[in-house]
């Protein structure tokens, strides 16, 4: 491998190995046969005569070398990248690989629906799909777009505002039975609360317009989980505050009731980070673009 096309290969399949933590991992991702990829990794220490990865029989990472290596080899790819599109034809179609970071709620029911819709429409690109709740280090991980509901805590990237979720005070109707209608914030307060963090805690928030109110309910169930919170107000254990978007068929077919009609929780601004560097591969650009457009198409979610 002595052509510059075969060392541009060889760093690649590095990348892909750093970013997934494993050689059988990344050689599903480029088309490739484990012991192909070993090869290639081999073939790049070989070549720049230092070891890159340490590796056992459960374990991958990268060595001080490999961890240097890893970011020339990002900048260098990425330079490639935007030599090759900026001599592409017009009308070329978008190819290559995309890796996304999305919310675990959203990530695998709405927004993997929206991605697909991408896909068909771009059948040459390939997307690597991870639902994530957690704040993630972008740069390690390797990918290119981070879907996230709340706040972007990495202050080094670009954040594009995709809307605002708008957040209701719901529970079931034997609860609603049980308990009556509040009709204050503060009358909520003889309802126990399901609480899910770290969005909630013991105390809550609502507001009306510009009036804003708060009370303290005892807080039976906390979770970090919205599958297990929904399930838990189905199940009467107590109120909870959702996304709209998230109880549409619940509220419509009368198994969960708005039990505070015309209040809502603070709003939840959904974004996309992605890194500042100096090319941003097409491919994202009509990625970005598609997402945003989904996202204002869902109920519960507002332009920003």
């Amino acid at each position: 491998m002595s052509n510059f096309l075969d060392r541009l290969t060889l760093l690649e399949t590095f990348v892909r190995i750093a970013e997934s933590g494993s050689i059988s991992s990344a050689a599903r991702d480029l088309g490739l046969t484990q012991p192909s990829a070993s090869r290639q990794l081999a073939a790049l220490e070989d070549r720049l005569k230092t070891q890159l990865v340490r590796r056992n029989t459960h374990s991958l990472a990268l060595t001080n070398a490999g961890i240097e290596l890893l970011a020339d080899a990002r900048q260098l790819l990425n330079g490639w990248e935007a030599l090759a599109e900026k001599h592409l034809s017009p009308d070329s179609e978008l190819s290559g690989s995309l890796r996304i970071v999305a919310p675990i709620a959203l990530g695998q029911s709405h927004l993997i629906r929206i991605a697909g819709q991408f896909l068909k429409n771009h059948p040459k690109v390939r997307i690597a799909w991870e639902l994530n709740d957690d704040d993630i280090r972008f740069t390690e991980r390797g990918c290119d777009c981070w879907i996230r509901v709340g706040q972007v805590p990495d202050e080094t990237l670009i954040v594009r505002e995709l809307g605002s979720v708008r957040r209701l005070l719901v529970a079931s109707r034997s609860l609603v039975d049980m308990h009556g209608l509040p009709g204050t914030p503060k009358k909520a307060e003889r309802y126990p609360l399901v609480a899910l963090s770290p969005y909630e805690g013991g105390k809550i928030s609502v507001l009306r317009g510009q009036r804003v109110a708060s009370c303290t309910p005892q807080v039976v169930l906390e979770t970090n989980n919205i599958f297990a919170l929904k399930e838990s107000v189905l199940a009467g254990i107590g109120m909870a505050i959702v996304p709209e978007w998230f109880v549409v068929e619940e509220l419509g077919n009368g198994q969960l009731l708005d039990i505070l009609p015309g209040w809502e929780a603070p709003r939840l601004r959904i974004s996309a980070a992605y890194s500042p560097g100096r090319h941003r591969p097409q491919r994202l650009n009509v990625f970005l673009k598609h997402i945003a457009d989904g996202v204002l198409g869902m109920k519960g979610i507002e332009a920003p």
